[in-house]
């Protein structure tokens, strides 16, 4: 089986994932994956290089993703245009590590970890999506404790994504992160039984 794992920022997605690995599952993580397609000399590198200029490469010939990133900030069609060279290769390599992972170990689950994938209209990639959930107000107050944000730049965070309420609507699994630890071990404990993955 496979599932696709996501949430909103600051909701604990990292450690709901952490929880399914530690209980035998394998994880496929789309930010890595992210990584891997624009590592030097690869061809999604050189066509935003093409695109972008040579700028936005470091000495060593790597992606110097905070000028990538000014370049593309609040530009529309750059952004677009940067989605359009990445997203295909991102979505293959992540459909061909499922394959594998399917292939080698079929009793496993395998979970696709993607921050943001109803943004992107992944779904119909998973048998089912899980949705790591925390209200907004604690998305909030978490976010701002963590990277030491202001309220006005953690809510400016928070509008770029899809709303927490609305993902939780969509979501076929929905692990409820607001309580202890214990709380949320228990809600992954009691899915993969369900699922007879454990």
């Amino acid at each position: 089986m496979n599932i696709g794992l996501t949430g909103g920022i600051a909701c604990g997605k990292s450690t709901v994932s952490d929880m399914l690995v530690q209980r035998g599952a394998m994880l496929v993580d789309a930010d890595r994956i992210a990584r891997e397609v624009v590592e030097p000399g690869s061809p999604v590198l050189m066509q935003i290089v093409d695109r972008f200029g040579s700028e936005i490469l470091n000495p060593d010939g790597s992606l110097f993703r905070k000028k990538l990133g000014e370049v593309v900030f609040g530009n529309s069609e750059a952004l677009k245009d940067l989605e359009n060279i990445m997203h295909p290769s991102i979505r293959a390599l992540i459909r061909e590590r499922m394959h594998e992972y399917e292939q080698l170990h079929p009793d496993k689950l395998v979970v696709v970890d993607i921050p943001l994938l109803y943004e992107s209209g992944l779904q119909s990639m998973f048998e089912a999506v899980m949705v790591v959930y925390a209200p907004r107000s604690l998305q909030l107050h978490r976010l701002m404790n963590r990277d030491k944000l202001t309220v006005e730049q953690a809510e400016a965070r928070l509008k770029a994504q899809m709303d927490i309420e609305q993902k939780k609507a969509l979501a076929d699994i929905v692990i409820d992160n607001q309580g202890t630890l214990t709380d949320t071990e228990n809600q992954v404990e009691a899915f993969l039984r369900g699922r007879r993955l454990l």
